[in-house]
């Protein structure tokens, strides 16, 4: 950041009084600008024990498969951001059961959020940002081909807690490489 998005001017990186971190101040009207990590919202959504895979039209990692999921908006909760993304991506109207997984990817700033979900009737079809949408039986989730480890992890955990019949909530990190 280089300049102040109240007032135009220079900013510079400091620890403002009373923080413990250095932030972005404006040099001219001190404004104090925080980033801080963006939640990116998802569902592992089901019908008749096949799970819902968007193939990707965007970057990054297009053309390889996830769960349907993107940045939380501002004025809704995360069980409606999970909702919107999911219609959004595969066309698909859910019903949320529980958050499922949270993993935190700091090196990029980010939180991944899934939630447990069911489609509400087993119609489905890609939105803008897919190139097309499956619903795949576990044996046919093409691991080699997923976008990020966060879905892998996802879903390598709801696949094993659907194996036990007892759903958990899982946190998890995933590290810089």
């Amino acid at each position: 950041m280089k300049y102040c998005n109240h007032c135009g001017a220079h900013v510079s990186l400091a620890i403002p009084p009373g923080d413990s971190l250095p932030r972005h101040v404006c040099d001219a009207c001190g404004h104090i600008h925080y980033e801080n990590p963006r939640l990116v919202v998802g569902c592992v959504a089901e019908w008749e024990d096949r799970i819902l895979l968007c193939r990707r039209a965007i970057e990054p990692r297009h053309g390889f498969w996830t769960l349907p999921a993107g940045f939380m908006e501002n004025g809704e909760t995360t069980a409606q951001a999970a909702v919107r993304e999911t219609h959004e991506e595969a066309g698909a109207r859910i019903l949320i059961d529980a958050p499922f997984a949270m993993i935190s990817i700091a090196h990029i700033n980010q939180v991944h959020l899934f939630y447990r979900g069911r489609m509400s009737n087993p119609h489905f079809a890609a939105g803008e940002e897919s190139l097309e949408v499956s619903l795949c039986h576990p044996a046919q989730i093409p691991w080699n081909e997923l976008a990020f480890r966060s879905v892998s992890l996802c879903l390598e955990r709801y696949l094993a807690d659907r194996a036990k019949g007892v759903f958990g909530f899982h946190e998890t990190e995933i590290p810089a490489a």
